[in-house]
């Protein structure tokens, strides 16, 4: 099974959705990890919770935001090329809730 990833493209960060261990939880405590593109950074320690992550200035501070739903790569590398399976913007956590409720994820 392949991870869901998501690209929000205006701060380039990726967030990574493991294809396991999430069920049964409500999506603000979904395990994840993420990486922030352009600082090289990635979270401390193995995950950490959806909601800590949608809580940084970078992604709270700077709604609305375009997120494209990946899974064939890693997204990282400097000529990492997405190829998005979709594009949606969201205004808000409950719009990106909402389209990885639509996704299934």
């Amino acid at each position: 099974m392949q991870s869901s990833k998501f690209h929000f493209q205006k701060i380039d960060w990726i967030i990574y959705f493991p294809s396991v261990g999430n069920q049964g939880r409500p999506y603000a405590k979904y395990g994840v990890a993420y990486r922030d593109r352009r600082k090289g950074v990635t979270q401390p320690g193995f995950r950490t919770n959806l909601e800590d992550v949608m809580k940084k200035p970078e992604i709270e501070k700077n709604y609305p935001h375009t997120v494209g739903y990946f899974m064939n790569s890693s997204g990282r590398g400097e000529n990492w090329v997405p190829e998005y399976l979709k594009i949606r913007k969201v205004n808000d956590l409950n719009e990106f809730f909402s389209l990885l409720s639509e996704l299934n994820v």
